[in-house]
């Protein structure tokens, strides 16, 4: 398993994008999507809705369990992924590309985001 290394990750296994124009992308990680089993539901934070880090913004519902999706960062979701919402093995077969969760507006990013490889470690930890 490969953690692309331009992302930074959080402890409750997201990843987050860098910003362009202030916006980064949110999604899950390979590890946490297999842990999961196959995403069957995902419920995702409204647009406009304020997200702040460590704190639960939706759910990803597997054959397996039901799990709490964290915000990485604190601000403002700007997008949703309708693929993913339509379509929640994407979140399984391309947790970087096209399983990506949603978009938000940084306010405020916590310091405690692991790069690539301190992520991998804490992962196979």
């Amino acid at each position: 398993m490969s953690n692309p290394q331009q992302l930074r990750y959080s402890k409750e296994h997201e990843w987050l994008s860098g910003a362009e124009d202030g916006v980064s992308t949110v999604g899950i990680t390979e590890h946490a999507a297999n842990a999961l089993g196959d995403v069957v539901f995902v419920q995702l934070p409204e647009v406009g809705a304020a997200v702040s880090a460590g704190e639960t913004c939706g759910e990803l519902e597997s054959t397996k369990s039901v799990s709490d999706l964290y915000s990485p960062v604190s601000g403002e979701v700007t997008e949703v992924n309708e693929d993913v919402v339509s379509d929640p093995a994407l979140v399984n077969s391309a947790p970087f590309e096209g399983g990506w969760l949603f978009k938000v507006r940084v306010a405020e990013e916590p310091a405690d985001l692991l790069s690539a490889d301190e992520y991998t470690a804490f992962s196979a930890g």
